[in-house]
């Protein structure tokens, strides 16, 4: 049986952020956000993680593959924010209890420092989306992270950096998405403690 179906899943996770030694990049330069990942059970076949597809509407970032998510208000805390915008884009409410641990901040070219929030949210919740952000959902099988070509890395816009994609079915997810994807996969899923904050994003993501 794989090891990412059932709630052996949801221990494994737990363990393996409980002994992370996430970064807190502290960044005051930068906006701060926060993203759910959701992490969802199937009854038949593969447990997965939730993306948003954008609305194309959106005066930033439109038509982009994302975690629910958004700016954190000044009362609030990255796990405040990232359950509010997740209930509120995708119509999936769960409280504090859910959360299963962060993964590190990653800074973005577009001004933003996003906090990462590792959610579980049971065995095939129904969802609501929010037509005003999100025009689609796209469930990740936790068995496409560990294809033999994840990541992918090209080269960046800046000399000596390099863009990080992940492949999913015949298309490529980006940074900043990607990263967070991959680094769920190394320290959630298998306790490796992988940075990757040094990954960039492509042009189209922030110019």
């Amino acid at each position: 049986m794989s090891r990412f179906v059932g709630e052996v899943l949801k221990e494994t996770i737990s363990v393996n952020l409980a002994s992370f030694e996430r970064v807190d990049l502290g960044r005051e330069d930068l906006r701060p956000a926060a993203v759910a990942l959701p992490v969802v059970l199937h009854d038949a076949g593969e447990s997965s993680l939730i993306l948003t597809r954008r609305s194309p509407r959106l005066s930033t970032h439109a038509g982009q593959r994302a975690f629910p998510g958004g700016r954190v208000e000044a009362d609030e805390a990255p796990t405040e924010t990232a359950l509010r915008e997740m209930a509120e884009e995708i119509g999936l409410a769960v409280d504090a209890s859910a959360v299963l641990g962060l993964l590190d901040d990653y800074p973005t070219r577009s001004g933003f420092l996003i906090t990462p929030v590792v959610v579980w949210c049971g065995r095939d919740p129904q969802l609501t989306l929010d037509a005003r952000e999100v025009a689609s959902v796209q469930y990740i099988p936790l068995a496409e992270l560990d294809r033999p070509d994840v990541p992918r890395l090209v080269p960046g816009a800046e000399a000596g950096r390099f863009e990080i994609e992940v492949p999913v079915g015949s298309d490529s997810i980006h940074a900043p998405t990607a990263a967070i994807l991959f680094q769920f996969r190394e320290v959630a899923l298998h306790g490796r403690s992988t940075r990757v904050s040094e990954y960039d994003q492509p042009r189209f993501a922030w110019s």
